[in-house]
């Protein structure tokens, strides 16, 4: 399953949000939704498939765990479509406070005076 897959489903979604505040029993994570433990179990193993969340067994019990790094790919889709307009530079900046400058001065010394009656 690729990671645009995995964020599809809201219970998913809903998954990843309560693992990003840090590892989680399978137990608790079933516990807390409307659905059977081995669906949550299988929602599970499709964020692992995507590279979105690592398991790792404490004895009987199965902790998961979000993996920020797969989050790269969405992460680099939305810099590219929000972010990723070309962005204002320091340089681009200077040339604009240049040419304020420049025109507040042309209009200084172009500026018709006004004569008193």
């Amino acid at each position: 399953m690729d990671v645009y897959a995995a964020l599809a489903d809201p219970v998913r979604r809903s998954l990843l949000e309560e693992l990003a505040s840090g590892p989680v029993r399978v137990v608790d994570l079933a516990a807390s939704r409307a659905i059977s433990r081995p669906a949550v179990s299988k929602h599970l193993r499709g964020l692992a498939e995507a590279g979105l969340v690592a398991a790792s067994d404490h004895g009987r019990e199965r902790h998961y765990a979000l993996t920020p790094a797969g989050l790269a790919p969405v992460a680099a889709l939305v810099e590219r479509l929000v972010l990723g307009r070309t962005p204002v530079t320091a340089n681009a900046l200077d040339a604009l406070a240049t040419e304020v400058r420049r025109t507040s001065r042309d209009r200084r010394t172009s500026a018709p005076r006004q004569e008193s009656a």
